[in-house]
């Protein structure tokens, strides 16, 4: 015989006498379930906090879309909002680019002075 073919016998010969096949998947179950705990877990979450800031999303709070304008609201809709931008300009904008609340720097505190030993 061809030593190819009585390699690739002497492995299916092995091959029946594999273990049980829950125990050969528990390595990709594993898997799976860390990556549900590392990046889909945490990234709903993160998107259901979006969607209750946008359903609390009121006139007067300033906010920040995604394509970088800073603005007041005046109006909420139900799909848009509109922003005033600054000296009476007016931009209506879809809703779900909202990305958050826009806060201005506050005052960073001084850095405190060492204390001598």
């Amino acid at each position: 015989m061809y030593p190819i073919f009585r390699a690739f016998l002497s492995q299916t010969a092995a091959a029946e006498a594999a273990p049980n096949p829950i125990v050969s998947f528990l390595p990709f179950i594993a898997i799976i379930v860390v990556f549900y705990f590392i990046f889909f877990r945490p990234q709903a979450k993160q998107q259901k906090k979006h969607q209750q800031y946008l359903a609390e999303l009121k006139k007067g709070d300033e906010v920040a879309t995604q394509g970088g304008i800073i603005g007041k609201v005046v109006s909420v809709e139900d799909r848009t909002v509109t922003l005033d931008v600054g000296a009476g300009n007016k931009v209506r904008v879809i809703k779900a680019q909202v990305v958050g609340a826009w806060q201005e720097k506050a005052a960073e505190p001084a850095p405190k002075a060492e204390a001598k030993k």
